[in-house]
């Protein structure tokens, strides 16, 4: 099986005409979706295939066994992929709140949730496949939980008006059944949920349950995008890498084919016992000479392209990474930045990639909160959310005596929480302000009563001089 040479669909948003739900959401409507995004899967398969390493080339049509047939990888996608991942989200994702009572609930939330690990894998599906979801329920101790979605397992039906209002989102699968073949067309029947402002309907084949209850009054689904178009963080260079892999894969044949050098004597007649195929013993004989000087035994190489597929290689794989905008952090280059600044140069188009993302993300945040505080047994305030300030800051090597040297050339010029923020060693300058305040004032103290003390002695000594 081959992939098709024309690109897959992107996967522009599905959207419905709000009457069609005016009576509710018929199984049939819902149905009607799930044809429209299975639709989707194979790019959401490839994508995925790619970054796991299974690539094109794989089933690409077998060679005669005769000739050399390797297949080779260079998995581009999971080192785009992890690079950039490492570098914009290696350091956790920060959350303030100036309410503390709402920031501790925040933290137990995410503490519950094991945020540091669910927001690496949930942003890693949105690089792999241009978007991806994130799903929230109140589990058996009504504890507010949520879990990572691929777009493959859940879509969001949205209104067709410029604001494109979600109407309903739909979490579906297949059962398993007994066919050996795992094609579409032999897959059991669909079971999942329909997800609405008001309720919660679980459905199997055509039979649906009883609505339950939505607590949040919000649709409980986050969608995070790379970007607009949802188009994946390598998916721009996929030719790219097939093309490199294709012609890396060449080159390995070449080298096995000069390896295996065909072996021509001509002028004598070699028995047809001791040479059973030409193709498999790589033996070529021509006869017809009686005189043994013109008797030649030599091996046969083709000529090789050896320099063009080198200049090929390179030119690929540096095209890969400029038009990725993820910088190759293992060339030489990167390990010769003598500074911070000239670093920060190199690693400037993702950093603007980064930021990008960022805007995403923080949209997306914001509206996983403003569900998670739609609970008053989560927090008292409905609208405590739009305080909520995130923060992220990039996972890269820093310099500290640089750092230590901007920030002391910056005093009298900034504040004292400017200047503290420019050390990246620093998490928080506000409790680093604290810290240096008590210890001020620890410091004010123990002068004072060192001073107490000393002035209590003296008066002693004068007492005792008056009493001789």
């Amino acid at each position: 099986m081959t992939r098709s040479k024309n690109p897959y669909q992107l996967p522009d948003p599905l959207v419905c005409d709000p009457s069609r739900i005016q009576n509710g959401i018929s199984m049939e409507l819902v149905e009607e979706y799930i044809k429209l995004h299975k639709k989707r899967k194979q790019r959401y398969r490839y994508l995925e295939m790619m970054y796991k390493g299974f690539h094109d080339i794989f089933f690409s049509p077998n060679k005669p066994n005769w000739k050399p047939d390797n297949r080779l990888v260079a998995n581009f996608p999971r080192y785009i992929t992890d690079t950039f991942m490492g570098y914009a989200y290696g350091n956790r994702i920060k959350k303030t709140h100036p309410d503390q009572t709402v920031l501790d609930t925040i933290t137990a939330f995410e503490d519950a949730n094991e945020i540091s690990d669910h927001e690496f894998e949930l942003l890693k599906y949105v690089c792999i496949f241009g978007h991806a979801f994130e799903y929230l329920y109140q589990d058996e101790e009504s504890q507010t939980k949520m879990t990572a979605v691929k777009p493959d397992e859940l879509f969001v039906v949205y209104d067709d008006t410029l604001k494109q209002r979600a109407l309903f989102a739909v979490r579906y699968g297949y059962h398993e059944n007994n066919s050996q073949t795992s094609s579409d067309q032999n897959l059991g029947d669909v079971y999942g949920e329909i997800l609405t402002r008001d309720s919660i309907i679980a459905f199997d084949g055509e039979k649906k349950e009883d609505p339950q209850e939505n607590p949040y009054g919000y649709i409980p689904v986050v969608e995070y995008r790379l970007n607009d178009e949802r188009i994946g963080l390598f998916e721009t260079v996929g030719g790219l890498i097939e093309e490199y892999n294709h012609v890396i894969s060449e080159k390995a044949n070449d080298v096995e084919a000069f390896a295996e050098a065909y072996l021509a004597i001509l002028g004598a007649e070699v028995d047809e016992d001791n040479v059973k195929r030409i193709r498999d013993e790589r033996v070529i004989n021509f006869y017809g000479t009686d005189n043994a000087s013109d008797v030649v035994v030599q091996f046969l190489t083709k000529p090789t392209a050896d320099g063009t597929q080198e200049n090929l290689l390179d030119r690929l794989e540096k095209q890969i990474y400029q038009i990725s905008m993820v910088a190759n952090i293992s060339d030489e280059a990167y390990g010769n930045a003598t500074s911070g600044v000239s670093l920060a140069y190199k690693l400037q188009a993702m950093s603007n990639l980064a930021l990008g993302f960022d805007r995403k993300i923080e949209k997306s945040l914001k509206k996983r909160y403003k569900i998670f505080c739609s609970l008053a047994t989560n927090v008292p305030d409905p609208d405590a959310w739009k305080e909520i300030v995130i923060t992220t800051s990039r996972n890269i090597p820093n310099n500290r005596a640089e750092e230590t040297s901007i920030a002391k050339d910056a005093e009298g010029l900034v504040s004292k929480r400017t200047q503290l923020s420019l050390l990246s060693y620093v998490d928080d300058p506000d409790t680093e302000l604290e810290r240096i305040q008590e210890e001020e004032t620890k410091d004010s103290e123990l002068i004072q009563g060192l001073f107490a003390e000393h002035d209590h002695e003296e008066v002693d000594d004068g007492e005792a001089g008056i009493e001789k």
